[in-house]
């Protein structure tokens, strides 16, 4: 995988004077207006720091929500985004309205550009609004691993026209560190796939079953598992019309002299809430009542020594509702676990990355991915839009 990178073009001192477009990934979570969580806009500070340090006039913009074509309703500006990254930069950072036709950019000047999704065409990729965008800009910087797997506007088709497109320090080290987990993991390589639904994960977990020397499941993922192996699991969330595909996935596995982990004891309740009383059962014990939401500590313990001894470790998705303290002690005993290893780690999706910064764990994960949608679309295999008009340009 070959592509242009910021940092090549800073070092070759080709950024001075230059108008820069950045295409980051600012889709931050809000209430009331302010930021909950800032891990996004922090991620995308190095790009923007390099091309000022390198003597660049900046533009940056970013999707916000699902916001409606036309119109910045009062849940879409990136207003909030604005202010706190003038904290983390130190300098004003002005937010731009309505800039498609034009943007007044003084030299070594960094603005933000209102929420790109409120564009007419951006999310078709419409070509004559992709190449207004890249008018603007002498280079156009791709920085948003998030939205990789999206064909846009601001992430295909302005890397499609702008004079040069490269990618940013944040897309190069998401595709150094998932080029490094599957294209030449250490041994054994062992994936989490987590999450409610069998169904939407269903691709992923047909791939990695050919790749990875342990699969392990969690959440309502493992119930449909655990029914596929003829378990009981109550009214817990599962998907019965997916059993098939869990036991095909299964004997995928088993052909290549891996069984799929089931829970051998799971945490149980009445109700699906905070403060619901929870009881440790074993698989088979699991009555029609209860709800499985989380597994036991016998299986929590089973996986947590597979992680230890894994030279490679992929996870996407929690074990259990781990919001809820209860029915935590499994997601948290797979983070320690991941965390203990001395294998390389790499772990993307936005319930993984509560996880991981609930229990402390941060800065002992190899790499910790800013993608969901993307990180598993790369995993698949699959080929990246966004990657793909930044490679056809460096060709």
């Amino acid at each position: 995988m070959t592509v242009l990178t910021l940092s090549a073009l800073a070092k070759q001192g080709a950024l001075k004077g230059k108008r820069v477009f950045i295409r980051s990934d600012l889709n931050v979570p809000l209430a009331a207006g302010r930021i909950t969580e800032d891990t996004r806009v922090r991620a995308s500070v190095p790009a923007i720091r390099l091309a000022l340090d390198s003597g660049a006039s900046v533009m940056v913009t970013s999707h916000l929500g699902r916001p409606k074509e036309g119109v910045v309703g009062p849940d879409d500006t990136l207003a909030p985004v604005a202010r706190r990254l003038a904290e983390l930069l130190g300098r004003p950072v002005r937010l731009v309205a309505d800039w498609v036709g034009g943007v007044d950019l003084a030299p070594g000047e960094i603005v933000l550009l209102e929420n790109c999704r409120c564009n007419p065409g951006e999310k078709k990729n419409d070509p004559e609004l992709a190449r207004r965008m890249a008018a603007l800009c002498d280079v156009y910087v791709n920085d948003a691993f998030g939205t990789a797997h999206r064909a846009e506007a601001t992430t295909v088709g302005m890397a499609q026209f702008a004079p040069v497109a490269c990618a940013g320090p944040l897309l190069e080290a998401e595709l150094h560190a998932l080029g490094r987990a599957l294209q030449a993991p250490r041994r054994p390589m062992a994936a989490i796939v987590g999450g409610s639904k069998v169904s939407t994960k269903l691709s992923i977990l047909q791939s990695l079953a050919d790749k990875v020397d342990q699969l392990i499941v969690g959440g309502g993922i493992a119930n449909t598992f655990m029914l596929a192996a003829g378990l009981p699991i109550g009214k817990s969330l599962a998907e019965p019309d997916q059993v098939d595909q869990a036991r095909a996935v299964m004997r995928s596995m088993q052909a290549r002299g891996v069984q799929v982990p089931i829970p051998v004891d799971v945490v149980v309740a009445q109700t699906f809430a905070a403060d619901a009383p929870a009881t440790v059962k074993a698989a088979a014990d699991v009555g029609p009542e209860d709800l499985i939401l989380d597994i036991g500590p016998q299986t929590a313990e089973q996986l947590a020594v597979r992680l230890r001894e894994a030279g490679t470790i992929v996870w996407n998705g929690p074990v259990g509702v781990f919001e809820f303290e209860a029915f935590a002690h499994g997601t948290e005993v797979i983070a320690r676990a991941i965390a203990d290893s001395d294998g390389f780690s790499i772990a993307g999706g936005g319930d993984t990355l509560a996880a991981i910064a609930k229990f402390g764990i941060t800065d002992r994960v190899g790499y910790i991915s800013t993608g969901g949608g993307a990180f598993l679309e790369f995993l698949e295999g699959k080929t990246l839009p966004a990657v793909a008009a930044l490679e056809a340009r460096a060709g």
